[in-house]
């Protein structure tokens, strides 16, 4: 749980060690608007890239009902993928018609959305929750309690700032939750202190950090950065010399070669 760190959504690859294409700008250009989850726009960038790939690389323009029909069966005959993640697939390449290229499709022929088999949710009882945490220490257990007593997801929990922490209410506002809304959970009472000496742990961390930064100026010349606002946001700098910077040989000082 980063203490400093702003979250920053990062555009996910589409096509990796290939020129950017046009349909990825307009693809990451539209994903927000819906304010799905960053899993899910994640999701429908994979599903589109497995979409093209299974074409030879056609542009979806040139493709049509029966197209994405046969992608959509390889799935399910060839790769038996499951009945959750075919929809998944199915509303990643109907999104990429309906919303990225405005070219709806019609209907697809022959393809059902999948359904998801109908079963009771297994739910632990307090004893098998207890047995599990009991193999659980230190960063693990803390986040295995804010998620089962918060009821935060995983990628909730670790993305968690110090800003997200009331500790005096005992509240925890979920950045970015499901439908892009920011909720506010109950914080279990049974963290509330391994959480403030883990937030104590993580700054003195940070203030090491910062004993120990480099002269900015030296880092932008190591970088090839032509603006030092592209290497420092926010940073005091710190003067150490213009050849501050300590090579990881140093660390092994005066060590005699064995043998």
């Amino acid at each position: 749980m980063p203490a400093t760190e702003p979250h920053r959504r990062t555009p996910p690859g589409l096509l990796p060690d290939k020129p950017t294409p046009r349909l990825y700008d307009r693809t990451i250009e539209v994903l927000p608007v819906r304010h799905d989850a960053r899993r899910t726009e994640e999701a429908y960038v994979h599903w589109i890239r497995r979409s093209i790939e299974f074409h030879r690389h056609r542009h979806p323009r040139q493709l049509r009902e029966s197209d994405a029909n046969r992608f959509l069966t390889h799935l399910a005959v060839k790769e038996h993928v499951a009945a959750s993640t075919r929809n998944q697939a199915l509303s990643a390449v109907l999104f990429l018609y309906e919303h990225v290229l405005e070219q709806p499709l019609d209907r697809i022929e022959g393809v059902v959305r999948p359904r998801r088999p109908k079963r009771l949710p297994v739910v632990l009882t307090v004893d098998e929750v207890w047995r599990v945490m009991a193999h659980l220490i230190g960063d693990e257990w803390l986040i295995a309690m804010l998620r089962y007593g918060g009821g935060l997801r995983l990628l909730e929990a670790l993305r968690l700032r110090v800003k997200d922490l009331d500790l005096e209410r005992g509240e925890i506002t979920v950045r970015e939750g499901k439908g892009d809304k920011d909720p506010v959970t109950t914080m279990p009472r049974a963290v509330i202190q391994p959480l403030q000496e883990h937030l104590r742990r993580a700054q003195a961390i940070h203030q090491q950090d910062l004993a120990d930064g480099y002269d900015i100026r030296t880092v932008q010349e190591l970088l090839g950065h032509s603006d030092v606002k592209t290497t420092m946001i926010d940073t005091h700098v710190l003067n150490r010399g213009g050849r501050g910077v300590r090579s990881p040989a140093d660390a092994i000082g005066h060590r005699s070669p064995a043998g």
